[in-house]
């Protein structure tokens, strides 16, 4: 049995966010107002069916997937763009891979007690956020 992601879960720390969103071809001034900012996620998980919301002051992002089935996903959150990804188990970790414009892009979700870790990575850069429990 897979581990449960399902619950609502706020940023708590950021490592390297203005490197990868540099990566995406964010604008400066996104850039610096995405910075600020403290997301929560709200994760609804049914077996391998997921609905991932992420909510902030300035953008609202919504993905839902299965995980095994490639999806197309308009990265409406954060870059506007478009790509094919696909999540895979990898152990207790979702893994994420995003095809399109931007080389090497993805992500990675896991679960060590009561924190949820995010990387995300695109063309050699890497982000890892830390979320806790609502």
């Amino acid at each position: 049995m897979p581990v449960d992601f399902s619950g609502t879960w706020n940023l708590h720390s950021s490592d390297n966010f203005e490197g990868y969103m540099l990566a995406l071809g964010i604008d400066f001034a996104t850039r610096k107002i995405a910075n600020l900012l403290k997301p929560q996620k709200v994760i609804e998980q049914d077996g391998d069916s997921f609905t991932i919301h992420t909510y902030s002051s300035l953008r609202n992002y919504l993905v839902k997937f299965k995980v095994g089935e490639e999806f197309d996903e308009d990265n409406k959150g954060l870059d506007n763009r478009k790509c094919k990804s696909v999540v895979t188990w990898d152990n207790d970790r979702l893994t994420c891979v995003q095809n399109g414009e931007k080389k090497n892009r993805g992500w990675t979700h896991w679960i060590e007690g009561d924190e949820l870790h995010l990387e995300m990575f695109c063309e050699g850069q890497v982000c890892k956020q830390t979320f806790r429990r609502a």
